[in-house]
């Protein structure tokens, strides 16, 4: 994945503000903006020109600055002698005054490779083996695309030949929903984006839009991106890799936590065998699982580092053991719903003292009484997948909507949740979204949750606090599964090769 190179902490703008870190980068630079312009384009033609390989390129240009760095970039290819043609589609009244001044520019030396599109008989023919740039709208764009722009864009869609959008895909909005049912939209192969990603990058339903996101340097003001207030960040390795603490050669057992995991019902033991290596290859120094009756002999068969509390129960978890002795607790993996385990787990809410990781059947039983939900502890830590947080939340209309519920959960419930999946999105009491970029399809998998249950309980009894075990635990995680899908690949990966690659995770982070 091209973002694991990305060493520094990334901010996600919202569109208003990228407007602004351009302004204060020519006032304080100084630049002018043509010149920000061809700095961007510069770094288009330099990414593009290492995928050409004697297709022709053809960049269709908005009318707006999108449209300039279009313009901009075919000159520079052409001066690289690589066989690029202009498309100008005349989809408003005025050209802004930066794209017309490229125009002039590539009208001056170049007038023949410059085409004009005012109808739909001037659109092109587009061979599939063709590279098309898509410089049509920015980030900017805030009403669905219509007209003589929708026909260029679904033309464009049908050809088959590889898409590159400039900054955004003409036709999405950065920063809420685009319904595609509206107006037309790139359907993009790679989005090369200038200087961070948009918010919109990070939803399923836009995906078949981006494609392959790449972030562009073009050196906006580092005083302006420094000092802005955003509420949306990407984690990268420098925000978790401090994070961890060095051990030191005195250590024992007693200084990495006593954790207890409730997990594990009839028919789901796996569940608590998964969730507890990981828990253990995590640098927990105990751990005890309880179980009823029938898990006990394949836990410790499969996890003899692992303690156990018996539950009265044969089949599943009935009561709460004692927790005067753990420094964390988690719940959820394989324990199934019966009335008796929601009682207990309504017991347990009210007896917790100690930070704790609710996921799984813990979640679908609190969806399920969702009065309990103000009884939460302070700080604890939900881990739901999209319907998980749907039981808890309620239905949303798009995930633009759905993170706003997931920040409103937060808030009201003063915890800490991960909505799992491409991209998790990890937010806080404060209103702070993090979003995780390591993991892999591969991951889709039974059981890939409870690893990371098992982690993040792990961390909590190591005396990291609630944030930094959810934002460590979900970078690990991830980072592990991608070690496991280099290994294995993404159709035959499983969960506890994620619990395997674990140490070479943390390897990576220098722990």
């Amino acid at each position: 994945m091209f973002i694991k190179n990305i060493i520094m902490s990334i901010k996600i703008l919202a569109v208003e503000q990228i407007r602004e870190a351009d302004t204060y980068t020519i006032n304080n630079e100084p630049i002018r903006s043509i010149d920000l312009m061809e700095r961007a384009a510069t770094k288009c033609a330099e990414w593009l020109t290492g995928k050409i390989s004697g297709q022709k390129v053809r960049i269709f240009c908005g009318m707006g600055n999108n449209g300039g760095d279009g313009l901009a970039l075919t000159r520079i290819l052409q001066a690289d002698f690589i066989q690029a043609e202009a498309y100008v589609v005349h989809s408003g009244t005025a050209f802004s005054e930066d794209c017309i001044q490229n125009l002039k520019k590539l009208e001056e030396l170049l007038p023949e490779f410059i085409h004009h599109i005012k109808n739909e008989n001037d659109i092109p023919e587009i061979d599939s083996n063709d590279i098309v740039v898509d410089a049509v709208f920015g980030s900017g764009l805030s009403k669905p695309v219509t007209g003589i722009t929708a026909s260029v864009i679904d033309r464009i869609n049908s050809s088959n030949a590889i898409t590159v959008s400039i900054d955004i895909p003409s036709g999405l909005f950065a920063d809420s929903y685009t319904d595609p049912k509206k107006g037309s939209i790139i359907q993009a192969d790679y989005t090369l984006t200038f200087q961070m990603p948009k918010l919109a990058f990070f939803f399923s339903q836009n995906e078949r839009f981006t494609g392959e996101w790449i972030p562009l340097d073009i050196h906006l003001h580092p005083d302006f991106i420094e000092q802005v207030k955003t509420q949306n960040f990407l984690l990268t390795k420098q925000d978790i890799a401090p994070i961890l603490k060095p051990r030191s050669r005195f250590s024992h057992k007693g200084i990495y936590g006593h954790a207890l995991l409730i997990a594990g019902g009839k028919g789901k033991t796996g569940a608590a065998i998964l969730a507890s290596k990981a828990a253990i290859r995590s640098g927990l120094g105990l751990l005890t699982v309880h179980l009823p009756e029938e898990a006990v002999i394949p836990l410790q068969t499969s996890v003899p580092e692992a303690m156990i509390s018996f539950d009265l129960s044969k089949d599943f978890f009935s009561r709460i053991p004692d927790l005067s002795m753990y420094n964390a607790i988690g719940i959820g993996p394989g324990l199934g719903q019966r009335p008796e385990t929601a009682v207990a787990l309504k017991l347990l809410i009210q007896e917790i003292k100690v930070p704790v990781v609710f996921d799984a059947d813990a979640l679908n039983i609190l969806g399920d009484n969702k009065t309990w939900l103000s009884f939460l502890p302070a700080g604890c830590i939900l881990t739901p997948h999209p319907k998980e947080f749907e039981r808890l939340a309620g239905k949303s209309a798009d995930e633009f909507e759905r993170l706003k519920m997931q920040k409103e959960f937060s808030a009201k419930y003063n915890c800490f949740v991960v909505v799992k999946g491409a991209w998790s999105s990890i937010s806080t009491p404060d209103g702070t979204v993090y979003f995780n970029p390591t993991g892999n399809p591969g991951m889709a998998t039974g059981g890939s949750g409870d690893t990371l249950t098992g982690i993040i309980l792990s961390l909590l009894a190591q005396h990291y606090t609630p944030l930094e075990s959810l934002l460590a635990g979900v970078y690990i995680h991830g980072l592990a599964g991608d070690f496991a899908a280099e290994e294995k690949g993404y159709p035959s990966l499983i969960a506890s090769d994620i619990v395997d690659c674990l140490s070479k995770a943390f390897k990576e982070l220098g722990n």
